[in-house]
This record gives structure tokens, sequence and C-alpha cells, in this order.
């Protein structure tokens, strides 16, 4: 009978602990199903962790808080929490920083701190939030319940990761249709500049061909033609633009020699500048290299006629071509001895729309297309450009390397 009591009283309690811990899973799936269904329909952050506070609060009997982050990771300066069942209040932050502080030196699952112990929700780039655990209760907290605390973070961790990233998709789809609606714009623009301004610039070169050069009306058209040329340029970069943006920019390479490429670009740049020199040194030996001719035509030109913006008339302007037999690349660069690249300017020369902080008389001439169209096509040639001073006295120095071997990949960017 002793026997058979122990035995008995054996199984009953094994019952009864069995039946707890399944009542105590039962309650934790309940909560971690609640957690999930509601939080799948939240449609902000704030939303997001009203709902964790509101079953954190409940399930572990206490008033938890939740401290959202921005999206660099930055704790906000206020947080929400628990003040009764069906009542939430929001709470200032002292000290952003600190919090932000302790969790990046974080060692252990939570941050004790002297109200509240701290366990970082953690997302796929950057922290979250941090969920707040009052600290009486944080420290009776049993082995089972740390573990279904994880769980529910991990589950407001995938909600607020989920809102991030519906965030960035429709960020990027307004930007894309800012864009194609910005380069519709320039395109429709350009396309309607191009007639009237080919026409100025014959008018005016007629009106000269009819003028003696001491009469006062040569210098205006002189004028006239030198402005309108330059729009027309603006015009032909801006169009290079959209067809960049668009993916549209087709590359028909052909083995074209160095000499007559440059020699198109510098002859276009006398036209534009003819009491300019340009210095050209090239190699003896023909030098043949895969290029779209035109497409490189017009980065030399920009950055011929952004030589010429930034230097005095008397000041040399040089173009040299050499062969790099080890890299097995042809390069290319454009000289100066003009006022040079400040050291503000040198990292964000070829961004779009970036023009330099200087004050010379052409500055405002440019708005930034000319040098980050030069990067473009060069890349979509397989090179490289970069940007410098002269080591060895004022003016930029730029350059530029084309592949020698063609590659088949990039014929169509």
């Amino acid at each position: 009978m002793a026997i058979t009591s122990i035995i008995t009283s054996a199984l009953t309690s094994k019952a009864k602990e069995m039946t707890a811990e399944a009542i105590r899973n039962g309650q934790e799936s309940s909560a971690l199903y609640y957690l999930t269904s509601h939080l799948a329909d939240a449609e902000s952050k704030d939303q997001i962790a009203g709902i964790t506070v509101e079953t954190v609060s409940r399930i572990m009997d206490c008033k938890a808080a939740c401290l959202c982050a921005d999206d660099q990771g930055k704790p906000e300066r206020t947080f929400i929490q628990q003040k009764s069942e069906s009542e939430q209040i929001r709470r200032c932050v002292p000290d952003p920083d600190e919090i932000q502080h302790r969790i990046e030196n974080l060692r252990t699952d939570f941050d004790a701190g002297e109200e509240f112990y701290d366990w970082p929700i953690y997302g796929s780039e950057s922290v979250l939030g941090v969920l707040r655990i009052p600290k009486e209760r944080a420290e009776v907290l049993t082995d089972q319940q740390k573990k279904l605390l994880h769980s529910m973070i991990e589950s407001t961790a995938m909600a607020m990761d989920r809102l991030r990233v519906i965030k960035e998709r429709i960020r990027s789809r307004e930007e894309a249709t800012q864009k194609r609606y910005r380069g519709n714009l320039l395109r429709a623009i350009s396309h309607d500049l191009r007639t009237p301004l080919a026409g100025i610039m014959g008018t005016s070169e007629m009106i000269m061909d009819m003028t003696d050069k001491s009469d006062a009306r040569y210098a205006l058209a002189d004028g006239i033609y030198k402005d309108a040329d330059w729009l027309h340029a603006l015009v032909e970069n801006i169009l290079s633009l959209t067809r960049l943006q668009d993916g549209r920019l087709t590359l028909h390479k052909e083995q074209e020699p160095v000499e007559e490429v440059i020699g198109a670009a510098v002859a276009a740049m006398e036209k534009r500048a003819p009491e300019r020199e340009i210095a050209v040194h090239i190699p003896d030996e023909i030098l043949m290299v895969p290029m779209d001719a035109r497409l490189i035509g017009q980065v030399l030109t920009n950055l011929l006629d952004n030589a010429v913006k930034h230097t005095q008339p008397e000041e040399e302007i040089s173009v040299t071509a050499s062969k790099d037999s080890e890299q097995k690349m042809a390069v290319f660069t454009v000289a100066d001895r003009g006022t040079g690249i400040s050291a503000q300017d040198l990292p964000n020369i070829f961004q779009m729309f970036y023009t330099t902080k200087g004050k010379g008389p052409d500055a405002k001439r440019g708005i930034g297309l000319g040098l980050a169209i030069c990067e473009s096509i060069v890349t979509a040639h397989g090179g490289t450009i970069r940007a410098q001073n002269q080591e060895n006295g004022k003016g930029a120095v730029f350059t530029f390397t084309l592949p020698l071997e063609e590659n088949t990949d990039d014929q169509t960017q």
C-alpha cells in the first residue's frame, strides 16, 4: 500500500506538472499568436510598440515599455509605457545618447538600469528599439519567461523590419516616379530648344560672315553665337543625362585612332574659344582603342570646356594620350594651369548637379552635369576617371582610362 501510494503520488505530481506546463505552453503560444496577428495589421512603428507593450505587460504582469529608434538607430526622445490595462502613456527620455551608448556596448542580453532592464530590438540593419521591463519584475523572470520574452522581441523586430522595408520600397517608387517625370520634362525642353538654338547659331554665323571684324555688330553677333553654342552644349548634356538615367545609353564601340578623337574634340573647342591654344601630346605610333568615338569625344569636350572656364586665356591647357601596356589601358589626361580644385569640392566633383564653390567669372555658367556625364560614359566603357590638382603648381588634372581590349559585355549599358 505504501509503495502504491508513493508511486501514485509521484505520477499525480508528474501529471500536474505536465498539465501546468501544457497550460503555460498554451498561454505562451496564445500570446505569441495574439502578438504576431496584431502586429501584421500595424501601420506605424508607434502602433507596433503599443501592441508589443500591451501584450508583454499582460503576459509578464508588469508595466512594460518600448522605446523606438529612428532610421539611424538613435533612440527617440519619448517612449510608450503601459499605465493600466487599457491605458498607455508617453514618457520623456532624459538622455537618449546614454541609452544608445549602453546598447551599442552591450555584452549581455539586456542592460540593467535603475528603473528598467532594457532588451534591444535588433533589426536586419540596425537597432530598431528597446523593450523595457521594470526592474523589480525583470529581476524575478524565470528562464521560461525570458525565452518567451525573446520570442516576442523577435516578432516585434520582424514587424518593425517589415515596416521599414515597405517604407523604403514606397520611397524608392516615389523617387523613381519623380526621376522619370524630371527626365521627361528635361527631354521635352531640350528637344524644343535644339531647333531655335541651331537657327540662332546659324544666323549669328551669317551675320559675322557679312560683317567686318572692326564693326561693333560683329562683336555682338560673336557673343550671340558663343552663348547659343554654350546653350547647345548644355542641351546635349541634358539629353545625355536623360539617356543615362533611363538606361538607354548604347555604346557603339569600334577601334578608333586616338589622334582623330582628340583632334575632333580640340577642333570643337577651337570653334567655341578660338583665342585659346590647346597643347596636344599623343604617341608617335598609332594608338587604336575600342570606344564609342562620339561619346568619348563628348567626354574630352566637357573636360576641355571645364578647363577653359577655369583658366585665363594666357594659361596652358593640354591633352595627353598614352598607352599603359602593363594595365592594358589607354590613358587620357586633360590638364590646366587654372584655379585648381578646392579640398571641399574634390570629393564631390563628379556628383550630378554639384557645382564648385569658387567665385570665378564663369562659375555661374555651370549646372553640374558635365563631369557627372563624363564619369558615366567612362564607366560604361569599363574605364575609370579621377580628378586631382597639379603636383608642381596650380591647376587641375583630369585623368580617365579606357581598356585596350574590348569587352563584349559592355556593348550596351
